[in-house]
């Protein structure tokens, strides 16, 4: 009976913990300041086609602009093979710098915690094993996501003077980047041809200090919401080519345009 009493323990164990990592935590709170983004420029005339076709569904007939956001909302995510569920806050000033805070979470409390950042083209990455700043590879990724995530702030594609764009196909282009003060990067995005939106990005980047090749990175627009009249994907998944499947899909529930962050994106937590 004693072998019988500790395997049920262990299943029991095991389908608390199952359902543990499955549960919403609460969200964060909105984050106080954000605007309606006012202030509007008109549409570059040089944009490739599904370029144009895209950012006028999503932007309307100008070009909001945007210096900062802050982007709230909660995550699936899978670490070290394990799906968790999270929240996450992602600060943007728009076109240079970033700070990223997640929270894992158990039953909806906080089991892991990463603060990320990338600011004055410096990378920094506080996990729980450690952490890495300054890393050139580490530099790259950050800067690339500067970039991918600004699909939450879109009008940057069309006001940063930096951002260039190439024709390829009716629904395919390409977007230069700047990277630090004098290289550059790219992305290809990829468009939906009935409905016009953006349907994938993918950039080569690299995802860990000791790898020897960048891996393709793949953003995947899922689904859509519109926060003060911008629309932008949610959810969004983020997926490393070779791994096959989303190590993380990001929910939206609030989005500040245009508030002060000076001090906020470069402290720790909430």
């Amino acid at each position: 009976m004693g072998y019988l009493y500790a395997a049920l323990a262990l299943i029991i164990v095991t389908l608390a913990g199952w359902i543990g990592l499955r549960v919403w935590p609460r969200p964060f709170p909105d984050y106080e300041g954000g605007q309606v983004p006012t202030k509007k420029v008109p549409f570059p005339a040089d944009l490739p086609a599904p370029v144009a076709r895209y950012f006028h569904i999503v932007l309307g007939e100008d070009v909001p602009v945007i210096e900062t956001a802050v982007i709230t909302g909660r995550c699936k995510l899978r670490l070290a093979g394990l799906p968790f569920s999270g929240r996450f806050r992602f600060i943007h000033e728009a076109g240079y710098n970033y700070r990223h805070y997640i929270e894992a979470t158990v039953f909806g409390f906080p089991l892991m915690k990463v603060n990320e950042r990338y600011i004055d083209n410096i990378g920094r990455m506080e996990l729980p094993v450690g952490t890495t700043e300054n890393d050139p590879k580490l530099n790259q990724a950050a800067s690339l996501a500067v970039w991918g995530e600004s699909v939450w702030l879109p009008s940057v594609f069309l006001t940063d003077p930096r951002v260039r764009w190439e024709a390829v196909d009716a629904q395919t282009a390409r977007m230069i980047v700047p990277f630090e003060e004098d290289k550059e990067d790219s992305f290809t995005l990829h468009f939906n041809p009935a409905t016009g939106l953006l349907s994938h990005m993918e950039a080569m980047r690299w995802r860990d200090a000791k790898d020897t090749e960048k891996i393709r990175w793949l953003l995947d627009m899922e689904g859509w919401a519109s926060f003060k009249g911008i629309k932008v994907p949610s959810p969004c998944s983020v997926t490393w080519e070779k791994d096959g499947k989303p190590w993380l899909v990001c929910y939206i529930e609030d989005i500040a345009y245009n508030a002060d962050v000076k001090e906020d994106i470069r402290s720790r937590g909430i």
